[in-house]
């Protein structure tokens, strides 16, 4: 995915927009638009191997995971996101009746695209560490064996732990489950050198 800036709105202004988008998606951040490009096959299967996973783990508990649609606002930095999956356990602080926008993700995955890489990692990681809520992120790499897992312990500090066996399973202690690497790599065939 692509970021490209458009003209200064208001958050209230770009909500609005969004809801009313049929085709095209954006992020939002202090008055700046951010239009989103699509995704590749990998990136797709990716999110979908990992949602499967967890819902089929948190099933007839009081979680939850959305991929792709569910916004999630962070009011501290007047950003509006788009994770690639997001998860909660609970009851789910919802911006208004349109029950759209999260404001209680306690999980959020992003898999890396060559083109979002570095602001998934960098800015957009600096923007989600800012929702109390958030315990974990979970950074995916759709060309090659790695998920790096960050993990907020209970003195506010981030620690990361890198995956990258096919044999690894990681804790999500979050949502009181374990993925694994097969699964989440599941019908990804990467290039060979």
């Amino acid at each position: 995915m692509s970021l490209q800036p458009k003209p200064f709105l208001s958050l209230e202004d770009w909500l609005a927009g969004e809801r009313a988008a049929l085709e095209s998606r954006s992020e939002y951040l202090d008055g700046e638009v951010f239009a989103m490009t699509g995704a590749s096959l990998e990136h797709n299967t990716i999110v979908v191997n990992i949602g499967s996973e967890l819902r089929t783990q948190i099933k007839g508990r009081p979680c939850r995971v959305y991929a792709n649609d569910m916004k999630v606002l962070i009011h501290s930095a007047n950003a509006g996101k788009y994770p690639d999956l997001v998860a909660h356990c609970g009851e789910p602080e919802l911006l208004d009746d349109r029950r759209d926008v999260l404001l209680n993700p306690n999980l959020i995955v992003e898999v890396l695209s060559h083109s979002t890489e570095a602001y998934d990692r960098g800015g957009k990681f600096a923007l989600y560490r800012r929702i109390p809520s958030l315990r974990e992120y979970l950074l995916v790499s759709q060309d090659r064996v790695r998920v790096e897992h960050y993990r907020r312990d209970a003195d506010g500090h981030w620690t990361l732990t890198d995956y990258t066996g096919l044999d690894d399973q990681i804790p999500l202690e979050s949502l009181d489950c374990v993925l694994a690497l097969t699964e989440i790599y599941d019908k990804i065939e990467f290039a060979t050198a």
